[in-house]
């Protein structure tokens, strides 16, 4: 797919920027509404621009689509790229087309807009009212619509310039086409706003046209893109200019019992001719598979060579090779992730390993429990309410067959409950002197953990609390101090004790429980 070129302006698209400038220039010049007709000529070619460029965008589309179900490895991750800027470019384009019939709205009327919807009329192509210069200012200043679509033009131009960053002159296109700086106001004699440069004083037909070429720039921006893109695809491609032997073996790790399985391989090779592979002297199948019981626990090697014909003399050539593979018995890895034990209704999470074996060949049995698998080679289990003890059982398919790789037991606790701090800034405080600018901080929250030393990091919530403020307690739902109580906690003197009772919290379970209390005093 290499090769892939920017889409050139063509001659139409620029006789189209000059018949906009023209237009712009004559609008200026406050000239008769008459030539304003000449904007809707201008809309008209624009919109046919934009008919292609959707047309074009959407057979590349399919394209790539097509191109990475016939090679996936190769195409995925940049078709994952061509669809994010597919889902980016439409959310702009179709928020730009509600811009510009909200516009029409306020100048036509709702009514009118609903009629021409009803008849597959798009109400920003017939305008009654194109000579108003008040309602597009009114949208997109007063009512700060056009500062909503400045920031949007500016995240899909970051967006874009950063998916361009290995081809620099395409990003710096990218920035000056969708740019949205400040503009000059004449009549200001200043710099203003993009919106307000844009839409002030602008009647609704050059309004609308401006709008509908902001829209061609979104897709023609969006065509070199997805050239771009497609160009990527052969950006990271090897070539090779040597012959070399390569062997791949299914696994370099073998149970034993099991099969030692290679690819025997020669990189490069001419696809008319057929190599022959040999082991240890001996001439093994054309497709270049090694096949071996394996036997005798140890590290076992063997060497070969593959024979291919010289393209250049028809001469045989000999490339030897060389590799070893592992016999071991039947082992496992278990770690718990979080503890050394397991706690009774709780997800608890294990990293379950077995040398050579791949995790989505493992499965896993527990008694007195269950386990969920999550990415990777991670486990969840969760023990019964009323296990004391659970059993890990883990099974390995190889070759068709279920081994049993090892077990471990383990004894199952109840979570301890967690103590309660107050969070201020970015420490926590429990039973200890505190400052008044910690306590009286606005963003200090009651928390539930088991410490920054603790063994799990658990959420839990605070759902109510009681403060004893000079010998008074006061209730509070959530997890901060109410104004009042603040108030009171800034007239304490020195030395005072403030304390946290009744602090009620709940686990990730849905669990509730009561917490101890904490004093502080303030220093």
């Amino acid at each position: 797919m290499g090769g892939a070129k920017n889409c050139p302006e063509t001659p139409r698209q620029k006789m189209i920027g000059m018949m906009y400038l023209v237009l712009t220039a004559m609008l200026a010049l406050n000239v008769s509404t008459d030539i304003l007709n000449g904007f809707t000529m201008v809309d008209d070619s624009l919109h046919n621009s934009v008919d292609a460029a959707n047309n074009r965008n959407s057979k590349m589309y399919r394209d790539f689509e097509e191109a990475t179900q016939q090679n996936p490895e190769k195409m995925q991750e940049w078709y994952n790229r061509a669809e994010e800027l597919r889902h980016r470019a439409d959310s702009l384009y179709n928020y730009l087309q509600e811009f510009k019939t909200q516009i029409v709205v306020l100048a036509d009327g709702q009514k009118l807009v609903d009629e021409r919807i009803a008849n597959g009329i798009d109400p920003t192509r017939e305008i009654q009212g194109k000579d108003n210069r008040d309602v597009a200012g009114q949208y997109a200043i007063v009512e700060g619509n056009g500062a909503v679509l400045r920031d949007m033009i500016a995240m899909y131009r970051d967006y874009i310039v950063e998916l361009a960053n290995t081809k620099p002159e395409l990003a710096n296109e990218f920035s000056n086409i969708l740019s949205c700086n400040k503009m000059w106001n004449e009549h200001e004699k200043d710099s203003v706003n993009w919106e307000v440069g844009m839409f002030d004083g602008m009647p609704v037909c050059a309004c609308v046209t401006v709008l509908t070429k902001m829209q061609n720039d979104v897709r023609t921006t969006e065509s070199e893109m997805i050239l771009y893109l497609l160009d990527q695809t052969d950006a990271g491609d090897l070539r090779v200019n040597k012959l070399n032997a390569y062997v791949i073996p299914k696994s370099d790790y073998v149970i034993e019992g099991s099969k030692y399985s290679a690819q025997i391989i020669l990189a490069a090779i001419d696809s008319t001719q057929r190599p022959e592979y040999y082991i240890n002297g001996q001439r093994i199948n054309d497709q270049g598979i090694y096949e071996v019981v394996a036997s005798g626990i140890g590290q076992k090697s063997y060497t070969g060579q593959i024979a291919y014909a010289d393209p250049a003399t028809n001469e045989m050539r000999y490339l030897p090779f060389q590799s070893e593979y592992t016999v071991s018995a039947p082992s496992v890895t278990i770690s718990n992730t979080d503890l050394n034990i397991m706690y009774r209704e709780y997800e608890n999470r294990f990293s379950i390993s077995v040398p050579g074996i791949s995790s989505n060949r493992l499965k896993v049995e527990v008694s007195n429990g269950a386990s969920v698998k999550q990415d990777g080679e991670y486990w969840i289990i969760k023990p019964n309410a009323q296990a004391k003890n659970i059993t890990v059982k883990v099974l390995a398919d190889m070759e068709g067959a279920t081994h049993v790789m090892g077990e471990r037991t383990y004894r199952v606790k109840t979570l301890p409950s967690p103590s309660a701090y107050l969070k201020s800034g970015e420490n926590e405080y429990t039973n200890c002197n505190i400052s008044r600018n910690a306590l009286l901080d606005p963003n200090a929250t009651l928390i539930a953990s088991y410490g920054k030393d603790g063994l799990l990091d658990l959420p839990f919530t605070i759902t109510s609390f009681k403060v004893r403020i000079n010998g008074i307690y006061s209730e509070t739902k959530g997890n901060k101090f109410t104004k009042d109580q603040r108030d009171k906690l800034g007239k304490l003197q020195r030395g005072s004790d403030i304390i946290i009772a009744d602090i009620r919290a709940r686990g990730a379970g849905g669990q509730e429980m009561t917490l101890s209390t904490i004093i502080f005093t303030l220093n």
